[in-house]
């Protein structure tokens, strides 16, 4: 193990396996706090160059947007001549996976508060120039107090200028459908999977699905957006009006993060009555 490493922190239990590493818990006496550590074995990236290329690029994207409370927080990186070592804050409340299976359904008013975070964290990374390209629960956690936590930049890429983004990167039910059409888009990608996740939250099923990848592709570039009466029957109008602007198709009209920020059903933490203010 890194002598650095083990020099400034504490290793300790298992938290968890991924496809290229262990993640630890470690502790920091001098810090007198736990984090977590990632540490990912670099024969595992050798053979593919799209893995190197974003491990090389996540940190420098974490580091970027650091001032974020909600975005989870890298505070060292390490190597040695066999893995790469991440510390980055500890999250051991779970990610939003986990919480929709054990729930269900969320109260509006609770699906309200996930996403505000969520959202804060979105329109912080648009206003640093970049795009998180894989918005899902998996990739959302909590720490111990409950404070969500935006994860997982490995696919993140930054725009704007005359740079633009291409490729197809993201994960079947929240990917965006220019995503899909093999031209550049721009970060509203990001909101249109937050907009996916709010309808999953409230409706306990996603709104785009197939048998497999494929078909799911092509529910979403359909995009038909639907609220079925037996599932939206308690689901306020505000909440709708939200989804169908952060669903939607139409890139120019979908919202910006700053925009969902604004809507009075976000405002009003999921309890609002009128949409009078809202243009």
């Amino acid at each position: 193990m890194c002598d650095s490493l083990n020099r400034d922190y504490q290793l300790c239990e298992e938290l968890g396996r991924g496809r290229f590493g262990v993640v630890y818990r470690c502790y920091s006496a001098a810090a007198g706090e736990s984090f977590a550590c990632k540490s990912i074995y670099k024969d595992s990236l050798s053979s593919d160059p799209i893995d190197r290329r974003c491990l090389d690029t996540e940190p420098k994207i974490l580091h970027l947007l650091s001032g974020c409370p909600n975005i989870l927080r890298l505070h060292n990186v390490y190597e040695d001549a066999t893995y790469i070592h991440l510390v980055t804050d500890l999250c051991d409340g779970g990610d939003l996976f986990d919480r929709i299976s054990s729930v269900g359904r969320f109260s509006e008013p609770d699906a309200a508060a996930v996403l505000k975070q969520l959202t804060s964290a979105i329109a912080y990374c648009h206003r640093l120039g970049v795009a998180h390209r894989d918005i899902k629960p998996d990739n959302i956690l909590f720490d111990s107090r409950g404070k969500l936590k935006l994860a997982d930049f490995g696919s993140a890429e930054l725009f704007g200028g005359i740079s633009e983004m291409s490729g197809v990167v993201g994960t079947p039910y929240y990917v965006a459908p220019e995503v899909l059409t093999g031209r550049s888009y721009g970060e509203k990608v990001d909101v249109w999977s937050a907009g996916v996740i709010l309808y999953i939250m409230l409706a306990g099923v996603p709104p785009f699905f197939g048998d497999g990848p494929a078909e799911t592709f092509e529910a979403v570039l359909r995009g038909n957006l639907r609220f079925p009466t037996k599932i939206f029957r308690s689901v306020s109008p505000e909440a709708k009006d939200l989804l169908r602007k952060m669903i939607c198709r139409d890139v120019s009209r979908r919202l910006s993060a700053e925009q969902v920020l604004r809507h009075p059903w976000i405002i009003n933490g999921g309890v609002t009555s009128s949409m009078a203010d809202f243009a």
